[in-house]
């Protein structure tokens, strides 16, 4: 079975909840724990990466977080160097809310090569950044102006383009350190028009606004700067019951 066939039978019988991980930003030992502590509490699976890469660290740290853990182990890349075998999938994304060519389809020719080489799973992924109210990494890397808060109908339209093109996932993402995640609204609407799985994060702090999103339609609620600090097993046991409670 394929890690997206995978992801769409979760998807279809409740939310779940990603641990994001940085690899570069931990030693041996420190991502080890961090991935087994996020699986043995309710995780249902790990995003792998980060929007720069300055200790090259990924591979090594990445080969490690997956001989450890059972769940699955997802590349999520902020650079295209982001490519490794050591990994259950790549999340192929398409910086669809950027007018910038190198995010919408440079970096993924880049990347292509060592996808094919490593027979690495592509999941093609319409990427959506959405304003939360701070600057934050993605929308500096990207060089992208974030879709407004409030401006429902143009979410609508770029996730139905990325539907059309053939994508088969939606992330949509307030940032690292966002002030306020994404709307309610904004992603039942999403949902509404594309029936594709949807992949929430960016400020999403709180296990009650974990379980809010779920409500409204995602199917994948990521949090990363919450649990950055500590990876409070408790915490990561709250987030993950709070959004395994909104059943499909």
């Amino acid at each position: 079975m394929t890690t997206y066939k995978k992801l769409c039978e979760m998807a279809q019988q409740r939310a779940n909840f990603f641990c994001l991980l940085d690899p570069d930003n931990l030693d041996k030992d420190s991502a080890v724990e961090s991935a087994i502590t996020c699986a043995s509490n309710g995780a249902d699976g790990l995003l792998v990466g980060g929007s720069i890469m300055l200790h090259d660290k990924f591979e090594e740290n990445l080969k490690l977080i997956k001989e450890n853990v059972k769940i699955p182990v997802i590349i999520f890349p902020g650079i295209f160097n982001f490519v490794s075998p050591y990994a259950d999938a790549l999340l192929l994304l398409s910086v669809i809310t950027s007018r910038n060519p190198q995010m919408l389809i440079g970096e993924q020719v880049r990347a292509a090569p060592l996808i094919y080489k490593y027979n690495l799973e592509a999941i093609g992924t319409g990427y959506m950044l959405v304003e939360s109210g701070n600057s934050t990494s993605v929308q500096y890397m990207s060089d992208s102006f974030p879709l407004p808060h409030k401006k429902t109908d143009l979410a609508v339209a770029h996730a139905l383009a990325a539907k059309y093109l053939g994508m088969k996932l939606i992330y949509m993402d307030a940032g690292s350190g966002a002030k306020m995640p994404i709307s309610e609204h904004m992603i039942s609407e999403v949902k509404k028009y594309t029936e594709l799985p949807i992949i929430i994060g960016g400020g999403i702090n709180t296990p009650e606004i974990a379980k809010k999103i779920a409500l409204s339609g995602a199917d994948f609620i990521v949090t990363g700067t919450a649990l950055e600090k500590s990876m409070d097993p408790i915490l990561i046991r709250s987030f993950a019951d709070a959004v395994h409670s909104v059943k499909r």
